[in-house]
């Protein structure tokens, strides 16, 4: 598989780009941000490996534009590990993010765990009434508004409620299945997904009915609140 790798740093940059390769990977290589939007869409790579902090076009609106031309896995470094670093990358669409220094071994295996979550929702489609979500897609259909388009954790956060429609998702689960084990129990990541998610499928999103939150426990997505089928409606 092919891997676009993308920091300003030489020696990151070869070492890193080595350690890749070892691992049986493809690699293309690019020094800035520009030069990798172009590498990007040359090459159709199957991951990104984004640092923050490059000249030309930071890690930040490179990842905001690769998500806006596809749902490849992105993964971000940053030498710093600030929460406002880590909420602003996810938010942005990225999948995973590593700080530095880091062991290569530590990145082969974000690497692969990545590209194999990829793989196993290539097929996730759920229904609840007339909404479809479209995991691989990065879409919700079936809104009145029209087709709603969803950033990667947008998505798998849906996928869940879809998956246990009417029934409560702990908020431990969600923050699991959302972004594993990085998430650290930080119920702050989950309430500001909910909040962006709600702006974008809610009529109201200050009177939410369809994404509903369960106080002290989690939330649920509530079937009733989702438009029926047309063939569900009577005639």
């Amino acid at each position: 598989m092919k891997i676009l790798l993308v920091d300003d740093d030489a020696d990151l940059l070869a070492v890193t780009g080595f350690a890749l390769q070892q691992a049986g990977f493809l690699v293309v290589k690019a020094a800035d941000g520009v030069a990798a939007l172009e590498a990007f869409e040359r090459e159709q790579p199957h991951l990104a490996i984004l640092d923050i902090n490059m000249p030309r076009m930071n890690g930040f609106e490179l990842a905001q534009k690769l998500r806006e031309r596809s749902r490849v896995p992105v993964l971000m470094l940053t030498a710093r590990s600030e929460e406002a670093d880590v909420v602003r990358a996810l938010a942005l669409g990225a999948d995973d993010y590593l700080s530095k220094p880091f062991s290569p071994k530590i990145l082969i295996a974000r690497v692969k765990a990545l590209l194999r979550r990829a793989g196993a929702e290539a097929s996730d489609a759920v229904e609840v009434g007339s909404l479809s979500i479209d995991v691989p897609g990065l879409m919700l259909v079936g809104l009145p508004r029209g087709p709603v388009r969803l950033t990667p954790l947008e998505a798998r956060f849906l996928q869940l409620l879809f998956a246990h429609a009417g029934r409560t998702v702990s908020t431990d689960r969600l923050l699991i299945h959302v972004w594993g084990n990085r998430a650290g129990g930080n119920r702050q990541l989950l309430k500001q997904l909910v909040h962006r998610l709600r702006q974008k499928v809610e009529d109201d999103p200050a009177e939410p009915k369809l994404v509903r939150n369960v106080p002290n426990a989690g939330y649920l997505l509530d079937p009733a609140a989702a438009p029926a089928k047309s063939s569900d409606t009577p005639a």
